[in-house]
């Protein structure tokens, strides 16, 4: 560190056994934004009209906003653990949410925490690549419904499409790391700008022709049902918009230079995509319950609430799943890191695992490719794909993954670092408020896990 207080990129204070950093972390607070966004502006934001129709015009929004905001506030909490002692100038890194939960609170609470990021980041290349495949097929169903007519029976499946994913993924999948992915994040982030928009665009455009008659209730779902239905579109606001960004957070974090400080840094590009993320989530949301009301469909571009025009519904679709060939990479590539961290630990002498060989590719630069990170990482996608197959249910699917996943890797952890990293004594003021927190949080995330179970032990059995 220099005597300004200038960070300088190496040497860093490392863990022993840590390996020396041979690159230099390049991004800044735009990248920041661009990695959250690839993350958190997913194709989930078609379905929040869906989620908002089960819990109407107030608690629909209010329950967005709020989750929002805790999220804003977790978010807040971790960055300060990205290096400890000092949040600012460390020395000592955290690169990954893991390395952070075992640094402050032992091995014991690292294990627990690895079944839920690893359990969670699966389960979004799963929803992931759900996703792209009803988009792919909703394509397909755009033309035949105007070729043949609205009432056509243009019914395929999804099979063939999460196979093609799955096979794009198996090669985009051999880009090393985040820090060799800004510009897939940059592309994926104008792709869900452009279907937003789209989405947005129709849902207004459809209320207008109504003469903003805006339909819809208040309060109660469309069937004054308040136990199944309501609790999975509750999970599902929250799961598509926010809960997987806390474990990937520290990942997107090591990629920022400094000065000035990476949590300086973070915070504003958490605070800044935070605020892009809900106001189109609200948008979204609310003019799609809008122009539906109680037939609102699952999602606004593959359920077909609307028709025509169908080449933009097309193009919608198609950056879509554009956008999931990214989003499924910034979910994935921190499992990826961490596997492999794992076995070049556990085999330092084998070769299979440590090696790398150039590759030429005409028209390409030299490519360095690892026989394990071949083979491990086709083998993910593979399961991913097969996984997808089985259970083909987009909201139901998503409801779960946010219930079980939120409060512990949301909330729990980010909050029990903070106490330890900032010596946060029991009892005190401070740590009464952030507990009280924890547990309001808690309270709802168990009673959004029951009834998202009860909706995908339904889709299934029906």
């Amino acid at each position: 560190m220099g005597s300004d207080g200038e960070e300088q990129e190496t040497p860093l204070t490392r863990r022993s056994g840590d390996p020396v950093e041979t690159f230099k972390r390049t991004g800044t607070v735009w990248t920041a934004i661009a990695h959250i966004i690839t993350g958190v502006i997913g194709a989930g934001v078609l379905s929040l009209a869906w989620s908002t129709a089960q819990l109407g015009w107030v608690a629909g929004p209010l329950t967005m906003v709020v989750f929002a905001a805790t999220t804003v506030f977790s978010a807040s909490l971790l960055s300060d653990c990205y290096k400890s002692p000092n949040p600012e100038f460390g020395p000592t890194r955290n690169q990954s949410y893991m390395e952070a939960v075992q640094f402050y609170l032992g091995d014991k609470s690292r294990r627990i925490c690895g079944l839920f990021v690893q359990e969670s980041l699966y389960g979004g290349g799963i929803a992931y690549t759900i996703t792209a495949a009803i988009s792919a097929r909703a394509i397909r169903k755009s033309d035949c419904y105007h070729k043949e007519g609205h009432d056509a029976p243009c019914d395929y499946g999804y099979t063939l499409y999460m196979l093609l994913f799955g096979g794009v993924q198996i090669v985009v999948s051999q880009i090393p790391d985040f820090h060799n992915m800004a510009w897939l994040s940059v592309l994926s982030t104008v792709m869900s700008f452009s279907y937003s928009f789209i989405g947005l665009g129709l849902g207004i455009a459809k209320v207008i022709g109504t003469k903003w008659a805006a339909q819809g209730k208040h309060w109660r779902s469309p069937e004054g049902n308040y136990t199944c239905e309501t609790m999975v579109g509750l999970s599902g606001a929250w799961r598509y918009c926010f809960f997987l960004y806390s474990t990937i957070l520290l990942e997107i974090q090591d990629t920022l230079k400094s000065p000035p400080p990476e949590n300086q840094n973070m915070k504003k590009a958490s605070m800044a995509a935070m605020f892009i993320a809900t106001f189109f989530y609200l948008f979204c949301g609310c003019f799609g319950y809008a122009a539906f009301g109680s037939d609102t469909p699952g999602n606004l571009l593959t359920g077909f609430g609307f028709y025509e025009p169908y080449w933009l519904i097309d193009f919608a679709n198609a950056c879509i799943i554009v956008h999931l060939i990214g989003g499924y990479q910034v979910y994935s590539q921190p499992l990826f890191a961490y596997a492999e961290r794992w076995f070049s630990e556990k085999f330092p002498n084998s070769g299979f695992v440590n090696d790398f060989y150039a590759f030429k590719l005409p028209l390409l630069p030299i490519f360095r490719l690892n026989p394990f990170r071949l083979c491990f990482r086709t083998i993910y996608v593979i399961s991913t794909t097969v996984i997808a197959m089985m259970f083909p249910y987009f909201n139901q699917v998503l409801g779960v993954l946010g219930a079980l996943n939120y409060w512990p890797l949301a909330i729990y952890f980010p909050v029990e670092m903070y106490f330890v990293q900032r010596n946060i004594g029991a009892w005190t003021r401070k740590w009464i408020v952030i507990q009280t927190y924890s547990i309001v949080c808690l309270l709802v995330s168990i009673v959004a896990l029951f009834g998202s179970l009860e909706g995908l032990i339904i889709a299934k059995l029906s």
